[in-house]
């Protein structure tokens, strides 16, 4: 039979060890800008002014993708406009540390 470890109460497991803030991966992926997985920062940038110009002009009918009427989908269009957003202000913010060795 093979034997159980006990662990000790001041023993974290290793998960812990490696995430000593306690963010989630989905969290740590969000706040990672785009230009640390390959992306151009150009077009991160481009993707947020794009973004910001969607949410300035909601009610324009050019640029409406899915009408805001439509029920439960109406809004996505405006919640990707802000994740676009959020993209470029990370990258602006976060793009130019360099991470610790």
């Amino acid at each position: 039979m093979s034997q159980k470890k006990i662990i000790d109460i001041g023993e974290q497991p290793e998960q812990e060890q490696q995430n000593p803030i306690g963010l989630s991966d989905f969290v740590k992926r969000i706040i990672e800008p785009l230009s640390s997985r390959g992306w151009p920062r150009w077009l991160v940038f481009g993707m947020a002014i794009l973004g910001l110009i969607y949410i300035l002009n909601p009610t324009f009918g050019v640029f409406e993708l899915i009408p805001d009427n439509v029920p439960f989908i109406g809004n996505l269009d405006e919640g990707v406009a802000f994740m676009l957003i959020l993209a470029g202000l990370v990258e602006f913010f976060e793009g130019n540390k360099t991470k610790p060795s």
